[in-house]
């Protein structure tokens, strides 16, 4: 099978990683969020909790509100006084996800991957959203909150993934230019929308579900 990868944009409450496990497993690939923490602490020496504390850190961080540090894949190195600076941080998550797409295919929710890989071939860009009353319906269910609590969570991290995303990559997070498929799953149930997923990756590199 065609290596490929499926590098996945989320809105908060859209379903997006729900959808993602669903490609993973029709495919039989791994999905890499999180995860991605681990490999790149590994490939770079630097503990995992640091990664971990930079993901905290940049949440926070008044900096990704008046500046930009756009990717271009440079590793800082470990003599440098900024080699477990945020941005090397992000380095190494970039170095990971390069290095895993040139040996396998997987699912990638966020990180900027669709940037990241903009260059390689077989990497489909996808874009998913929903209307902002599913959003926080689905995540006062998740979590157990209130409307207002669910409302202030998603107006949070939606407001962190766009200044990330704009911080590394000098692109506007929901510009539909940056992406090959933008999905609302308000009217999909997630199955439907990976069904939809995987008819593009059909279409586009002839990669079948095998069922």
């Amino acid at each position: 099978m065609e290596r490929f990868v499926i590098a996945i944009t989320r809105t908060c409450g859209s379903g997006a990683t729900s959808i993602g496990n669903i490609l993973a497993d029709d495919y039989g690939i791994d999905l890499y969020d999180r995860k991605l923490l681990r490999l790149a602490s590994e490939d770079s020496g630097i503990s995992e909790a640091l990664f971990a504390e930079a993901d905290e850190h940049v949440k926070n961080s008044l900096l990704y509100r008046v500046s930009k540090k756009v990717y271009t894949g440079e590793i800082i190195p470990p003599e440098s006084g900024n080699f477990t600076s945020d941005e090397n941080l992000f380095n190494y998550q970039a170095k990971v996800l390069k290095e895993l797409a040139a040996r396998e295919s997987y699912v990638c929710i966020g990180r900027a991957c669709d940037y990241i890989l903009k260059d390689y071939p077989h990497v489909l860009k996808v874009f998913i959203y929903a209307p902002l009353e599913r959003c926080i319906q689905k995540e006062m269910e998740r979590q157990g909150v209130s409307r207002k609590e669910a409302e202030k969570y998603i107006a949070k991290n939606d407001k962190y993934r766009r200044a990330y995303y704009k911080y590394h990559t000098g692109r506007e997070w929901e510009d539909p230019y940056n992406y090959d498929l933008c999905l609302n799953t308000g009217d999909l149930t997630y199955p439907q929308a990976a069904e939809a997923i995987e008819d593009l990756i059909r279409i586009r590199f002839g990669v079948e579900v095998e069922k």
